[in-house]
């Protein structure tokens, strides 16, 4: 009769006929009086979102001294309830010293000892035999509690982090992986919160026992950990080795046939984000949203994409169709503020941020959104509140940092400046967004040898993660303004003048962009280069230039103004190669460059995100993503920054 009840329980489980479930799951119960099957009826109730019946059930029974495996389900009854203090009091608030040192003995001595039986090794004797049986059952159970254990970790991060515990939140992450290698949900937690800079995601990685991981064979197991790490390794930050991310991604498509999944693909989209090659990004997760529309971990990362991409229409319909049908999703109003932000309709994106963000308080890409929607509308000390939120909700990103460093750059607060970047380069030393914007505030306190070189480092890490060039332009004309400024001047033409070609190129992006943008930065660069001409003495080339600047923007007073003392020197024939005076030009174009900045803030930053895992994710994608995530550090942002001439 027992088996019989078993088997028409576990039929109706299998059909989610949860009501006949209980109902058999209950008679059985009566006539065993056993208490796993009291726990597999606490497993139905919760499943039926029952929780408060659940965890009545386990406590009327007395299970939750039972076994690791009833003290986690009553914890996560209390968790689904939003009762995080009661959840501790089951769970405890420390993870016990001695699991991480036994999980792993345990599940060695496991493997060795079922390795033996398979590959032969038996020793005389029947109850020799019924003992190693015996201890290998034992084994199993303790590796079957070690799992709930480490699950009990994970949930203690939960209940911290709903806490803003954010620091012990991460040590019960890492616990729980440390405990249990298979335990993703933790591993998870941890890279789409951005909870360990990318640094720490690497070192966490290779501290890992993967070897801990049973199987059925001894080189199936060695299989089986390999494969996991490189899945792991798919889930870390884009910003360190790329080329070993590649390798995994490249040896699971191959081997295991995983070219298409959607986790593999997410992972190429973001790194595709962070290289700034946006159009190939969207192609990747616009066929996964074809395919499955409703794939909320690609959503923020496609946002962000289409943002950059300038397509309104398609982020309009993509929004609407997710009102109708998802509006209990954080992602959905995260796609209408994305969609009113890329339109300009800055207090209605922030409205929907701010709503995103209520929905999920752990959702970067909402965050960084409403933040940017301060900074769009030059509201500096909000925009700074809101990165300083970002900043210590995500703690492993560097770029609610980089952010706060660029506000107060626009402030003109250069120490502020300078002590956040400096912050963001400790988490992340392989953005060039980030490296440009440090070389600015160096610009600007007259460092300026340490200024090119890291303009130089910037554009070396662009060519080498194979970003779009065009996106880069800015740094170029950082790194010529910043010769400029030492008299280089052979050098610096040679910088202006690749801007000039590289600008005048098509890429993939320019046909979506604001075509007032690049006319915009071609008159400063064109009025540069004129006046680095003029300094070597070759006056006839630098009227050319200064012309054919006033040709893009007649209006531009720099421009006029070297116009009319090229003109002067030349009908004066002075061949001296020194042109005016030094001070009264630097005057004027920093002039212009005040203009430009104020133009700049007030048309505000364009990029709508850069995934990494906030937020992803994670960081996303941060937007990303999953990972999400959303940053203002555009070509024009760049710029802003710049001595002022683009």
């Amino acid at each position: 009769m027992q088996a019989f009840l078993k088997d028409w329980r576990q039929d109706a489980m299998n059909k989610h006929q949860y009501e006949s479930a209980i109902f058999i799951g209950d008679k059985l119960l009566a006539l065993t009086n056993d208490p796993n099957d009291a726990f597999w009826l606490a497993q139905v109730h919760f499943s039926t979102g029952n929780y408060s019946r659940a965890l009545t059930f386990l406590e009327k029974h007395k299970l939750l001294d039972h076994s690791p495996s009833c003290r986690y389900l009553a914890a996560h009854c209390c968790v689904k309830q939003s009762k995080y203090e009661d959840a501790l009091a089951i769970l405890g608030d420390k993870t016990p010293g001695h699991l991480l040192a036994n999980a792993h003995k345990s599940r060695r001595k496991l493997q060795h000892t079922s390795g033996n039986a398979r590959n032969g090794i038996h020793r005389k004797g029947s109850s020799r035999t019924e003992k190693r049986g015996q201890s290998e059952e034992q084994e199993r159970e303790a590796t079957s509690n070690s799992k709930y254990e480490a699950a009990m970790c994970f949930l203690r991060g939960i209940c911290f982090a709903k806490q803003n515990s954010y620091d012990r939140a991460k040590e019960c992450y890492m616990d729980a992986v440390r405990i249990d290698v298979q335990c993703f949900e933790a591993f998870d937690q941890l890279m789409k919160n951005c909870l360990l800079p990318p640094d720490e995601e690497w070192e966490f990685l290779e501290s890992l026992d993967f070897d801990s991981i049973n199987t059925d064979g001894t080189d199936t197991a060695q299989e089986a950990a390999q494969f996991t790490k490189m899945l792991y390794t798919t889930r870390l930050s884009k910003y360190k080795n790329p080329a070993e991310f590649s390798n995994a991604v490249d040896s699971l498509s191959q081997h295991y046939n995983l070219d298409a999944n959607p986790d593999l693909l997410l992972s190429k989209a973001e790194l595709l984000f962070t290289q700034c090659r946006f159009k190939q990004a969207l192609a990747i997760t616009g066929s996964v949203l074809a395919a499955d529309q409703y794939n909320f971990s690609f959503l923020p990362l496609h946002l962000a994409c289409l943002h950059e991409l300038h397509q309104p229409n398609t982020l309009f319909l993509l929004a609407h169709r997710l009102a109708d049908t998802y509006p209990d999703e954080p992602a959905t109003w995260l796609a209408v503020g994305v969609y009113y932000l890329s339109i300009s309709q800055i207090a209605e994106a922030r409205r929907f941020f701010s709503k995103a963000s209520m929905m999920n308080p752990h959702f970067g890409p909402a965050w960084i959104g409403f933040a940017h929607t301060f900074a769009l509308e030059g509201e500096h000390d909000q925009a700074v509140s809101a990165y300083g939120t970002a900043a210590r909700l995500f703690q492993g990103t560097h770029l609610p940092q980089l952010f706060l460093g660029m506000q107060h750059l626009q402030l003109h607060n250069l120490t502020l400046a300078h002590e956040y970047l400096t912050t963001a380069l400790t988490l992340c030393s392989t953005d060039p967004l980030l490296l440009n914007e440090m070389g600015v505030v160096l610009y600007h306190l007259d460092h300026l040898p340490e200024a090119i070189k890291l303009f130089h480092t910037s554009l070396q890490i662009a060519d080498e993660i194979d970003s779009d060039p065009t996106f880069w332009l800015a740094t170029r004309a950082n790194l010529g303004h910043a010769y400029r400024r030492q008299h280089q001047w052979t050098l610096a033409l040679g910088e202006f003048d690749e801007v000039l070609r590289q600008g005048s190129a098509p890429s993939q992006q320019q046909q979506q962009s604001d075509s007032n943008s690049s006319t915009t930065g071609k008159h400063n660069i064109l009025a540069a280069k004129g006046l680095v001409l003029l300094e070597m003495g070759r006056t006839w080339e630098a009227i050319g230039a200064l012309h054919e600047a006033l040709g893009v923007c007649p209006q531009d007073p720099v421009a006029t103004d070297l116009l009319a003392r090229a003109l002067e020197e030349n009908v004066g024939g002075d061949e001296s190669g020194e042109f005016g005076d030094e001070d009264t030009t630097q005057d004027l174009l920093d002039e212009a460059v005040e203009v430009k900045r104020q133009e700049m803030m007030r048309r505000g930053p364009r990029k709508a995100g850069r995934r990494g895992r906030v937020v992803g994710g994670g960081a996303g994608a941060g937007a990303g993503t999953g990972k999400a995530r959303m940053s203002e550090g555009g070509e024009d942002s760049m710029m802003i920054m710049s001595d002022g001439e683009e």
